[in-house]
């Protein structure tokens, strides 16, 4: 099983990638794979930039990714209250080339913050547009005080409930990813 997980996130020094990463690290046996959205930088998304340039190679190769993946985790950065703006660019650009572009995949969300909020904004918009994404969303989880219940140097949780539920939405990912799904079609 091949697991692709990425923050929604630009920032080099991300606790979302970390969290991301870690969670996938949770499922036994299955191939891993990261991916930094700075990699897939484009101008910000306009019909007008869509006739001009067609789809961009980067939104490609990003639909590329997740298509080749059998679960995907997303953990989710919160910018005033909703997507950071080089997760949204990402999303427009590749709704374009299939508005349900994960594909239909056994998918977990997450997001984290510094603070007592947790980013849970972010974690209800990206819930309300899983059916959008194209995700088969298997759990979604807020992490409050992301430096008071993570170690970040051990990598580790601090707090064992966080940790027992990021473990209980793998196993429910995992398990999701052996029955059948609705392959995205590559173009």
């Amino acid at each position: 099983m091949k697991i692709l997980a990425f923050a929604a996130s630009n920032s080099k020094n991300s606790i979302n990638r970390l969290l991301a990463l870690y969670t996938a690290r949770q499922a036994d046996n299955a191939l891993i794979e990261t991916l930094d959205i700075n990699d897939y930088e484009m101008p910000i998304f306009s019909e007008e930039r869509e006739k001009q340039l067609g789809t961009p190679e980067a939104a490609q190769a990003f639909f590329h990714k997740l298509a080749e993946a059998d679960a995907i985790i997303v953990s989710f950065s919160e910018h005033n209250g909703t997507y950071t703006a080089a997760f949204k660019n990402l999303y427009d650009w590749t709704s374009r080339i299939n508005k349900a572009f994960f594909g239909n995949k056994p998918t977990l969300f997450l997001a984290t913050s510094p603070g007592p909020n947790g980013a849970k904004s972010v974690l209800t918009t990206a819930e309300k547009s899983a059916s959008y994404m194209g995700a088969n969303l298997q759990g979604a989880i807020s992490i409050p005080n992301f430096f008071d219940n993570f170690d970040t140097k051990n990598n580790q949780f601090i707090n064992s409930i966080f940790e027992n539920k990021i473990k209980q939405s793998v196993i429910q990912l995992v398990n999701a990813t052996v029955l059948p799904s609705t392959a995205v079609e590559v173009q």
